[in-house]
């Protein structure tokens, strides 16, 4: 406690920002494919077809970035983000009687979503010192995983107290949505900075671009198929997938600042290189361990597979990371993660229904021998970056 009472007024309100952020983040990482399946009946082909809106917003958040920066710091855009986000999740819960309202809620709720992937890093690196990139955006990260724990242990205890309660769950989000609203709107960071670009594309950024779109492919693969093989194949419930995540999260509260310290000292290079082999051999969990493996040994090793595949998410911090080192601009940095949200999801909008209909022709299998396959793809692209020598003067650091 008396090491938050030392750090600056901003950081505190962010890490609390981001704290209450997680906890709704971690209530649909933990519902959504169950209610997806409960409500609304959908099959693999159905789910993947859903990723296609889901996903629409992210692939539009470089236009909505561009009309925002003009207009409002980043902090004001991540208010925006929060309130889009608690009303879709209140539309989820409450008003979503068949699937067409269902896309609708979804939208709404990804858009807040993908602006807030656009301005948390950037609202980080704000507070980082020089060199300590990576320990501040760990150290976020760890917030984030301690609200999830706070989110997904609600889910549990809704759910061992009124059964799977999606208007609950969902209600429940949203108050922690706009808890969060509330310590972003208090934020003065970046008070005095010039706007942002509207849009940047260079081609000294080419690699960034590159990882994100690798990123995106991997993201909805395993998001989507990799809790999917849980809860459809193996029937795990709403109030075990809570308790894997719930796992997962706590182990983040301490890997995840770690990880962002080994980010530092490693280099984005070696990072995202020996993250892309750990994904290689999740993949390669995924699809074998039912066929080598007796039950319900089998079920553990995924249960496994899932929980380690969560925390290697942390890594991704690493591209916003290697961003801020080879800005030619420290204005780009907003405008290019944008950009790069837009190209991961330009690639990964169709993926997802591709991957459904394999599921359905051949067996889910195919879908992470498919996801194995661009794990090395992406190996040999992150062996190309290269990062100058000397850092780039950074902003005043927060205490």
């Amino acid at each position: 406690m008396s090491r938050l009472t030392n750090l600056s007024t901003d950081l505190r309100r962010l890490l609390f920002a981001t704290l209450f952020f997680g906890a709704a983040g971690g209530i649909f990482m933990a519902t959504f494919n169950n209610y997806l399946e409960d409500v609304h009946s959908l099959d693999a082909a159905a789910r993947g077809w859903l990723e296609f809106p889901r996903e629409l917003p992210g692939f539009m958040i470089f236009l909505v970035a561009a009309a925002l920066l003009t207009r409002m710091r980043e902090t004001r855009m991540g208010v925006v983000a929060l309130l889009f986000s608690a009303v879709g999740a209140i539309g989820l819960g409450m008003f979503a009687p068949g699937r067409a309202m269902l896309v609708c809620w979804v939208v709404i709720w990804s858009l807040g979503d993908h602006i807030m992937f656009a301005v948390e890093g950037p609202v980080g690196l704000k507070l980082a010192r020089d060199g300590k990139e990576g320990k501040r955006l760990g150290q976020l990260g760890g917030a984030r995983n301690v609200g999830t724990i706070f989110g997904v242990g609600g889910v549990y205890l809704i759910a061992k107290l009124m059964g799977d309660s999606y208007a609950a769950f969902y209600l429940f989000a949203a108050v922690c949505v706009l808890v969060a609203a509330c310590f972003y709107f208090r934020l003065d960071i970046g008070r005095g900075d010039a706007p942002s670009r509207r849009f940047v594309f260079r081609r000294e950024y080419a690699i960034f671009y590159g990882i994100s779109a690798l990123f995106g492919i991997r993201k909805q693969i395993f998001l989507v198929f990799g809790s999917w093989v849980l809860v459809s194949v193996h029937g795990v419930s709403v109030s075990t997938i809570a308790l894997l995540y719930f796992v997962a999260s706590a182990l983040g509260i301490v890997l995840r600042p770690l990880m962002g310290e080994v980010i530092d000292w490693l280099g984005e290079r070696v990072v995202l290189a020996s993250d892309e082999v750990l994904l290689i051999l999740i993949c390669l969990t995924y699809a074998f361990a039912s066929h080598v493996l007796p039950a319900p040994v089998d079920l553990w090793v995924l249960c496994g597979a899932y929980i380690l595949d969560h925390l290697l998410f942390a890594l991704r911090v690493a591209r916003t990371t290697y961003l801020k080192k080879i800005a030619v601009d420290p204005s780009d940095i907003t405008p290019t993660i944008s950009l790069g949200i837009t190209i991961d999801h330009a690639v990964a909008m169709t993926l997802p229904i591709l991957s459904g209909y394999i599921w359905e022709a051949y067996g889910y299998e195919w879908v992470f021998i498919l996801a194995g396959a661009i794990a090395v793809a992406g190996f040999f692209l992150c062996l190309k970056i290269r990062v100058p020598t000397a850092a780039k003067p950074a902003p005043a650091p927060a205490a």
